[in-house]
């Protein structure tokens, strides 16, 4: 029996990298697509020209002006623009696995076991997928080739940009070892300061701790993940996109926020890409979900389920808000983000109605809300994102 190979897809800043391709006189210049400068939000991706100066998605958009130098460009993010070119990618990715999962507009999980038959040796399942990308949209990707999505995932970071990197399940030991604390997702700021007092710098630290031990210092629920990660342990199960139970988006802050208007702005932003997904998709989702993580990776996750389905970006970013809006949260420094949507309902079901647009948190019938977000998509494909897109009423409190 061949032995399970998961590949993860990662393209290389990848908004930046469309407009860079689509404007060549952008080439090796810093770009910032997200907030403008002078107003509230964040950095949604940036070149890697503008990454030598620190600056890094989700950044405020102030810290990354206050960075970088006078030539930079900065330009509001093109979501259907982007959107277009990430389907093109996905569709061209199945033409090497049968099994895709798009986790994001730039990322996916592929299960390319046994296509070694087909295909050749796993580095070169890999290099397809480069040439394949580079092929169809003039892109660059960075691919991990693992025994499970951890260390597919790890890998595609690890030779970042148009990298490719391969470990194989006797190698998962040597790969981690070196790599710094940092790669382990879960580190939060008071776990990361935990284990540095213990002298652990590296994974290969963590390994000698057992599991035990790293229960009494982080507690059991994320002592037990550290430790699993640390060994390289992880699913090895992609899903296929009709297996997709939800669409979710999440951001990782720099340094901790508590100015409401960036995290609303974010929020948005992220329902942004859901809702675009979902729609691509054909789904209607009656969930919508918020995950938040504060100091000490102290998460938590709150849902609520709505009268109608929708795919609507601003119906899943007034729920989101409302989610947060009513927990005791408010001043709290966030260190992470994000929303999601699922508990589909069949393509069918489009003829139920999904609420007005127009008024906050409102879910009475409004059958016109399909044709407007059919005609919002059809002139940004037109005319670009940037001609017409629903913005979010701003709170006079």
């Amino acid at each position: 029996m061949s032995q399970r190979l998961i590949m993860h897809v990662d393209l290389d800043a990848f908004f930046a990298s469309i407009e860079q391709r689509d404007h060549p006189e952008y080439e090796g210049r810093p770009l910032v697509v997200g907030a403008e400068p002078g107003k509230r939000g964040v950095v949604a991706t940036c070149s890697y020209e503008a990454r030598r100066y620190g600056v890094h998605s989700a950044m405020p958009i102030s810290e990354a002006f206050r960075r970088l130098p006078p030539e930079t460009i900065y330009l509001r993010p093109d979501i259907t623009r982007y959107g277009e070119v990430s389907r093109q990618i996905m569709t061209a990715l199945e033409a090497i696995s049968p099994v895709v999962e798009k986790v994001s507009v730039d990322e996916a999980f592929l299960d390319i076991s046994g296509m070694e038959r087909l295909i050749g040796p796993p580095e070169s399942i890999g290099r397809r997928a480069k040439t394949v990308i580079h092929q169809t949209v003039g892109l660059t990707a960075s691919v991990g080739i693992g025994p499970n999505r951890l260390i597919a995932k790890l890998a595609s970071d690890y030779q970042k940009p148009d990298g490719l990197t391969l470990v194989m399940a006797d190698q998962v030991g040597a790969f981690l070892d070196p790599q710094p604390l940092t790669v382990l997702r879960g580190l939060g700021v008071k776990s990361a300061p935990i284990l540095h007092r213990l002298g652990l710098r590296t994974v290969a630290d963590v390994r000698r701790l057992t599991l035990r031990e790293l229960r009494q210092h982080l507690g059991e629920l994320a002592g037990t993940k550290i430790h699993e990660q640390a060994h390289g342990i992880a699913s090895d199960r992609v899903h296929s996109d009709s297996e997709r139970k939800s669409i979710s988006k999440e951001t990782t802050f720099g340094q901790d926020i508590t100015d409401q208007e960036v995290l609303r702005d974010t929020l948005h932003w992220a329902a942004q890409e859901v809702g675009y997904i979902a729609r691509q998709e054909g789904r209607l989702g009656t969930t919508v979900s918020l995950k938040i993580r504060f100091q000490g990776f102290e998460t938590h996750s709150r849902s609520r389920t709505l009268p109608t389905p929708t795919a609507a970006d601003l119906e899943i970013f007034r729920q989101a808000w409302a989610l947060y809006r009513a927990e005791d949260w408010q001043g709290r420094p966030v260190r992470l983000i994000g929303l999601g949507i699922g508990g589909w309902e069949s393509t069918a079901s489009q003829a139920v109605c999904q609420g007005d647009l127009f008024d906050e948190m409102t879910s009475g019938p409004d059958p016109k809300q399909d044709r407007i977000y059919e005609t919002l998509d059809a002139i940004s494909e037109k005319f670009g994102r940037q001609s017409m897109r629903l913005g979010i009423r701003r709170r006079k409190d």
